[in-house]
Formats: C-alpha cells, structure tokens, sequence
C-alpha cells in the first residue's frame, strides 16, 4: 500500500483551502492566499527534504522557512497603518539565503541561529503589537484580530524553540526525533499560523483610502505638542488635553448621531479618522478615556440604540435591522443587542418597553 508521507497531505490540504478562499473571498484574500502558496511550498519541501534528501532541497529548506515570519508580520502589519520599506524586512530571509548558499564554508549552525532569530524577533514584535488597535480593521474584527495577533505572536515564539530543539536533535543527537519535531512544528503550528492570517487579512479593510496624511492636532485644536514642558505648565497641559478630549468627543457624537456613520459594516478607525480629520490614536484615547470602554463597543451601542428603534417604530425584520445597523452577521449582533439591553432582539420588540 503506497504511503504519503504528512506534510504532502497537510500541504494538499492548505492548498485546496486556499484555492476556496481565494474564489470565495477575491478582493480580500490576496495576501493570506500568497500566504498559504508559500507555506504549502515549504511544507512540500520539507516532505521532500526527509523522504529523498536532494541537494536541492535542503538548500530550498530553510530560505522558503525563513520567509513565513516576515510574510507574517507583513499580513498583520497592514492591519495597523500602511507600511514603507518593506524591502528591508527581507534582509533576514536574504542572509539565510546567503547563509545556506556557503553552507560548507560556515559554521554548521548559522543558518539555524538565524532562523531562531527571525522568529524570535517577529513573533516579539506580533504579542507587542497585539496591545495596539488595529487601525485599518473593521471595528467590529478588532478584538480577533487582536487574539489572532497575539497567536500568532506566540506561535512563532514556539516554532522558534521547535527550530532549536531540530537543530540540537540534528547536530547532536543524529536526527533521532526529527520526523517527530517536523510532525509537531508543521502539521500543528503552520496551520495555526495560516489561520490567523486569513482572519486579520480577511478583517483589513482597503488601505488606499489612507494614502494621504491625517491632520496634526496642532491644526486642529490650535496648540502644538512639545517634548518638554515647565514644571508649572502642566496643570495647563492637563486642562488642555481634557478639552480636546471634549472637542474630539463632541465631533465624533455629532458624526454618529447626524451622518449616522456607523452603519458602515467596514468603519474602521482609520476610516473614522479621515471623516473627523482626527488623528486615530486621538480619537481611541479619547473614547476610551470618556466611555472607559473600547471604540469597538462604543460603536457598537450606537449601533444597539439605532436597532432599538427600528425594532419599535417599524416592522422590518431581525436580519433586516442588524444589516441597517451596520453588524454584519446576526450572531454578533445578537451578543451585543444582549450585552447591552439584557434581551435577545425578539424579546425587547415583544416587552412593553419596546411596544411604547
């Protein structure tokens, strides 16, 4: 009976997977589907690595292994701002390549030390940007996108201790528990990865709208932001920042309320930032600050109280109500209409309060 060794199955697999959510999702799933081809390669590699041992192959290995991190932080990185010199990041994948290339003229393991450190270093940079928000995803994806970050953030952190252990089991040990490694760290952690970057890609709404700059809050608000500032000047600072807080709160109630802008199923907080003129990270500290809340959920009861009324004053359906509103799936909504109100949508349509 013919044997097929794992990784060519999980490579078919995330192949097919890919190919589905390229046809499914067309405009949104150029970057997680170059994503998977990527990792479906290296894992075919890797099944040819430890069935044939081609020269070849071993050379291809680690170069295709050295891209997933950057390819990674690349995925998630557009989640947050649009991003320069991305050519630089490719500079670790190109010393790899380098590395693999004079492997006989090199010590052994310089080209393993620097894959550990690859994904050393982007999964760092993944769990500390994972404390930010994600100002190009759709406010109602930001808290997976968030979770998807930080699993990827660790689950490159892991792949960089299975890479150590790899290394150790091939330079000392004769390769004894490799094929149980690879089993661990390609057929586990490499579909993980795959999943949390088609939720954050498939979250990203287009960055072409953020092309030009956002408006300095000294444009805004009339007083520049300095470094330093005297020792008797910050009762000032403070009451200056709690009145920008105040303006920035005043506009962004004004633009929910009167152009009712969170309807918009794909707001983001860069998209909330152009309309106001408001730098993003403003508009955040001052939602939270007010709200002690998240902009997500403040958004979100904007939301809740414009369904509320529909659910009294006419008589469209749920689905009807919750795409008007600006969720986008019924189950989301449904949380949040419970989270904030205590009922389900049929219950408050049905009780008095939703009858008066």
């Amino acid at each position: 009976m013919l044997a097929i060794p794992l990784p060519f199955v999980a490579s078919l697999l995330l192949f097919i997977a890919g190919v589905v959510l390229r046809c499914r999702y067309p405009q949104t799933s150029q970057k997680p589907f170059r994503f998977i081809m990527l990792c479906v390669l290296m894992m075919m590699v890797v099944g040819l690595r430890w069935t044939l041992d081609i020269t070849l192959v071993r050379f291809l290995q680690p170069v295709l292994s050295a891209n997933v991190p950057v390819a990674a932080w690349l995925c998630f990185a557009g989640a947050h701002r649009s991003i320069s010199n991305t050519q630089l990041h490719w500079l670790g994948p190109f010393a790899v390549f380098i590395g693999s290339f004079f492997y006989h003229h090199i010590w052994v393991g310089t080209v393993d030390v620097l894959l550990i450190l690859l994904y050393l270093g982007y999964g760092s940079v993944l769990l500390k940007s994972s404390f930010s928000v994600p100002e190009n995803v759709r406010l109602t994806d930001i808290s997976k996108v968030v979770v998807a970050q930080w699993v990827a953030g660790g689950l490159l952190l892991f792949s960089a201790l299975v890479d150590g252990v790899l290394s150790y089991d091939i330079l000392l040990l004769n390769a004894q528990h490799t094929s149980w490694i690879l089993s661990a760290g390609y057929l586990v952690l490499i579909p993980a990865i795959v999943a949390a970057v088609v939720v954050v890609s498939l979250s990203t709404t287009s960055t072409s709208e953020y092309k030009q700059p956002q408006a300095e809050p000294s444009m805004l608000y009339g007083f520049p932001e300095q470094a330093d500032m005297p020792a008797n000047s910050v009762k000032g600072l403070d009451e200056d920042k709690a009145e920008e807080t105040t303006q920035i709160m005043t506009r962004f109630d004004a633009l929910m309320r009167e152009q009712q802008v969170f309807k918009d199923p794909d707001l983001s907080l860069n998209r909330l930032a152009r309309k106001l003129g408001i730098p993003a990270r403003k508009i955040s500290a001052a939602v939270n600050q007010t709200h002690k809340q998240n902009i997500s959920k403040v958004i979100n009861a904007y939301r809740i109280e414009h369904a509320k009324t529909l659910l009294k004053q006419s008589d469209e359906s749920i689905t009807d109500i919750f795409l008007s509103s600006g969720f986008q799936t019924k189950s989301n909504f449904n949380r949040e209409f419970s989270r904030i109100t205590g009922q389900t949508p049929s219950e408050y349509r049905s009780s008095p309060q939703g009858l008066d």
